[in-house]
């Protein structure tokens, strides 16, 4: 699943990001912020048009995300 089919405050943990090239400098930041292998990761907000963009939690900072951003990131629900 796609950080970015998420639904509003449905909590995930993150398998990978995702480069669509090499080197990848979007994959490559979203890995410098906290988008890494096992961190929890949640939909806090939406934009008003399109839903874009997302407001993504991350640890305790959040983050805004493009939708095109958030589904360079594999995520697996978590349990509850």
């Amino acid at each position: 699943m796609r950080l970015s089919e998420l639904s509003r405050f449905q909590s995930a943990v993150v398998e990978q990001v995702e480069a669509i090239s090499s080197p990848d400098a979007i994959a490559q930041r979203l890995n410098d912020i906290g988008f890494v292998p096992g961190e929890t990761v949640r939909i806090t907000a939406t934009g008003p048009i399109g839903a874009d963009p997302l407001l993504v939690q991350v640890g305790f900072t959040r983050f805004a995300l493009r939708r095109s951003e958030a589904a360079r990131v594999v995520v697996s629900l978590e349990d509850s």
